[in-house]
């Protein structure tokens, strides 16, 4: 259970210091004081909302949870830290942790119910529901899911493959022509890897050819004075082997590239830069020759799939019905597990409904087309009818029965429920049955709950009032005859009467 919360500069908090004990602990307050804004906060220790205070810290003793990950065994206390700079940090036991490894390790301990949100009657939440429940009394059901999910998204990829091959088939000779048309432009030029840098190089060598020649004609006039050179070298009593072995190099280099130069004799020019023209216009199209290489293979392939097609269809259609068939199979025997945790959800709704003056909540599972929940549908009805034909009071209570039996099995023992407008809006009755069942539950779950009406407050182990001086917010624990006050003030408004005083007198007690 939570047994403290501190929070500094949290919009119009400046300070907050609270001591909890376990059991129901009721926040009220004028509007507009803050109520809300306290609740956020401390749900943004846990991660379960956004962090508006810059420091805030919350101690927690007798856990029940043991987690390898944080070393924590059950009945350790936790220390939750969050600071808020320029970016928000969380501490686990003065362990840095993320956001969500916070909101995944919170929701193990706490449960927060807004009957704002109307969607917890959803079929597909319910489902989900009910799928967490099984896994915790059916040990085989968790692999029966498992693999219920695999094979749907294997149904689902052939699905995608059978419907474009049905698409293509529309549209098969026009595919076929294209994939043609695509191989043989590119087979007529037929480019090949480092071709195009290859011909640029010629083309360089092209341009230069007559120049070359010139500059090696005038350079070869130095090999007719060899013989002078070597004689005065002689004469000088010099070695000449240096000099000769020079100018047997500068004549072979001579030489080789005048071959070189010959072999271009024979190459056209233009037809150099029409294949280089041709080979630019394949590269800006594809990025490079090897990627139009590719794309060739590709639509080779793809043409090759085309003339496969009635075969591949044939083996798909096969397929997608053996694994709709596995499929059918399993969804029946997930459907038997859900309808027994039905049973036991409905059975609980049921305990608490009696506290809420109503009854005969009956959770029915429908079969409808197969898909990725299963082939279940989830329905309520009350007392024989339709959720759609009862009352927003009778709706509202058979939804916090829901709520209040889903969080007995989706959180730990001894676990902490937050609830915000629980009962507003409710008349006198509705918000004394609201009342009881949550009397009943704080037995088993520290709860924490923002009430608009008497009846629920006068229950409170610890009612706190929050209200603002001067644009800033303050939270105090009500004792005695402050609570009397405050119970009044909730039944007459800002001028408390001495009958609201009595009627709260008599409420407590």
């Amino acid at each position: 259970m939570i047994t403290r919360v501190y929070l500094k500069d949290c919009l119009s908090f400046e300070e907050v210091d609270l001591e909890f004990k376990n059991g129901l602990n009721i926040f009220t307050g004028p509007s507009g004081a803050g109520k809300s804004i306290l609740m956020q906060a401390i749900l943004s220790l846990f991660a379960l909302a956004d962090v508006k205070a810059n420091l805030g810290e919350v101690l927690l003793n007798n856990s029940k949870i043991n987690d390898e990950t944080y070393d924590l065994s059950i009945d350790d206390d936790i220390i939750i830290k969050s600071i808020k700079k320029d970016k928000v940090r969380y501490f686990l036991n003065n362990q840095s942790v993320s956001k969500k490894n916070l909101s995944d390790f919170s929701t193990k301990l706490i449960k927060h119910l807004n009957l704002k949100d109307t969607s917890e009657f959803d079929s597909l939440k319910l489902l989900d529901f009910l799928d967490r429940l099984t896994i915790q009394k059916k040990k085989d059901f968790k692999k029966k899911k498992e693999t219920f999910n695999n094979l749907y998204k294997e149904l689902i990829v052939v699905k995608k493959e059978l419907q474009k091959i049905l698409d293509d088939e529309n549209k098969l000779e026009d595919l076929k022509e294209f994939a043609r048309f695509e191989i043989d432009k590119i087979e007529q030029i037929n480019p090949s890897i480092d071709e195009y840098e290859e011909l640029n190089l010629i083309k360089k060598r092209l341009a230069k050819k007559e120049k070359i020649e010139v500059a090696i004609k005038k350079a070869s006039g130095i090999l007719e004075f060899n013989h002078n050179v070597i004689q005065a070298l002689e004469l000088m009593e010099t070695d000449s082997s240096f000099f000769d072995e020079t100018m047997n190099e500068l004549n072979n280099i001579f030489e080789k590239f005048n071959d070189s130069l010959h072999e271009l004799d024979d190459i056209n020019i233009e037809n150099v830069l029409d294949r280089i023209e041709k080979l630019s216009a394949l590269q800006k199209r594809f990025g490079s020759i090897e990627e139009c290489l590719k794309y060739k293979e590709q639509k080779k392939i793809e043409l090759e799939s085309y003339e496969n097609i009635f075969f591949q269809k044939e083996k798909l259609e096969k397929k997608y019905e053996d694994l709709n068939l596995k499929l059918q199979e399993l969804a029946s025997e997930i459907s038997i597990y859900r309808k027994e945790s039905s049973l036991i959800l409905e059975k609980k709704i049921n305990e608490y409904l009696k506290f809420l003056y109503l009854s005969n909540a009956k959770i029915i599972i429908n079969e409808k087309e197969l898909d990725f929940s299963g082939a279940d549908e989830v329905l309520f009805e009350l007392n024989g009818v339709s959720l759609d034909t009862i009352s927003s009071g009778e709706y509202n209570r058979l939804r916090l029965a829901l709520l209040t039996s889903m969080s007995e099995f989706d959180i730990v023992d001894n676990g902490i429920l937050f609830l915000d407008e629980i009962d507003a809006n409710l008349s006198g009755k509705e918000s004394d049955a609201i009342s009881k069942v949550l009397k009943k539950l704080s037995n088993s779950y520290q709860i924490f709950a923002i009430s608009h009406q008497p009846q629920l407050t006068s229950s409170a182990n610890q009612h706190f009032l929050v209200d603002k001086i001067n644009g800033k917010s303050f939270v105090k624990e009500l004792k005695n005859n402050e609570k009397v006050n405050e119970i009044a003030r909730m039944i007459s408004g800002e001028k408390v009467t001495s009958e609201a005083v009595e009627f709260a007198k008599n409420l407590l007690k």
